[in-house]
């Protein structure tokens, strides 16, 4: 090989490196299903994607951990639109690794009754790629991530970005155009 070519190789190994790899599942992908233990309100039960799609279009948002300040600010977010999320016929469910005694917590001050969260455990992680990767290495954590899908079970809507702005503004527009 000659010495530019090993340049060259260098740099495009450089850059993988630079370029976050895709985090999320494509819009029109069936949505894995789960079933998982979950919170709301303080109190525990166990949530299925597959029945509560049957009651119509789920947002489902994975987020890193709770009681940290872009998930806090993000639940109170979620549970402030929750009256629109239900006037067009969503459900909302948290995701993180978190434990049930910190989700039961989490559902009652952070997320104010309004919405559950529920326990993203490995298996549900990795079939949503949503695994928080830093240097190379998986967090145990999962990205910020949030998925509108369909009652036909097929992803609708992606956004994935740390920064939880944006999240309800777009799952909550995604879920309106579905009510259309």
């Amino acid at each position: 090989m000659t010495r530019i070519g090993k340049i060259v190789g260098l740099a495009v190994l450089a850059l993988a490196f630079l370029v976050p790899a895709q985090a999320e599942l494509p819009v029109g992908r069936k949505a894995p299903i789960f079933s998982t233990q979950a919170a709301l309100a303080g109190q525990q039960f166990t949530f299925s994607l597959r029945d509560a799609l049957k009651k119509g279009p789920v947002v489902l948002y994975f987020y890193p951990k709770a009681f940290t300040q872009g998930c806090t600010l993000e639940a109170h977010e979620f549970a402030e639109a929750m009256p629109q999320f239900k006037a067009a016929g969503a459900s909302v469910i948290g995701m993180s690794n978190d434990d049930i005694p910190t989700l039961k917590r989490f559902s009652r001050e952070e997320c104010r009754d309004a919405f559950p969260v529920g326990v993203a455990s490995t298996k549900t992680i990795n079939a949503y790629d949503v695994a928080r990767i830093v240097d190379g290495k998986r967090t145990g954590t999962t990205t910020r991530t949030s998925y509108v899908i369909a009652p036909n079970g097929r992803i609708v809507m992606v956004h994935s970005d740390m920064d939880y702005r944006d999240h309800v503004k777009l799952t909550l527009a995604a879920v309106k155009k579905l009510a259309r």
